[in-house]
């Protein structure tokens, strides 16, 4: 293997955990909207939960270990991890209001939350998978054994061997 490879992977593995927890985030909320658009209110109301769990261990993880870190290595604070931070309480904010509707039993308030909350995630994710973190495996290349497995720890507890 040569050493642009060899480079290539190691620095893929700090974010590698956060991107495939995208993925079991995107599963959970599939499932959950999936069964509120069914009228199925009580599974509705377990998987929510679910997914919002997981979507607090992701930005806890974030904001608690990567940000950070990164953060630390660049000094940029006012940058994109700001951005993202700002994007978390947007999403945080979209919760309360599904929950709210799950309540109450609303099949069109939850609908049109729940759009919203799926825009706000695609476009959440790729400006993290394509842009933040990116900067992150290359601004932290010389913290990946210390972060990775830290990383893993924390979002492995609920994530399939995926994450």
């Amino acid at each position: 293997m040569k050493h642009a490879d060899l480079q290539e992977t190691t620095m893929s593995l700090l974010t590698e955990p956060l991107r495939h927890h995208h993925k079991h985030c995107d599963e959970l909320f599939a499932a959950a909207e999936a069964a509120a658009v069914d009228c199925d209110w009580t599974v509705a109301q377990r998987l929510l939960p679910d997914f919002i769990a997981e979507m607090e261990t992701h930005f806890r993880t974030e904001e608690e270990v990567l940000f950070p870190a990164f953060e630390a290595a660049t000094g940029m604070t006012m940058g994109p991890t700001r951005m993202m931070r700002l994007e978390h309480a947007q999403m945080r904010d979209l919760f309360s209001q599904m929950r709210s509707t799950l309540v109450s039993r609303d099949g069109s308030g939850f609908a049109g939350v729940a759009e919203t909350l799926l825009v706000l995630m695609q476009q959440h994710n790729m400006k993290e998978e394509n842009i933040l973190y990116p900067m992150c495996d290359q601004g932290l290349d010389g913290q990946t054994d210390t972060l990775a497995p830290e990383l893993r720890e924390r979002l492995g507890a609920t994530c399939p061997e995926t994450c």
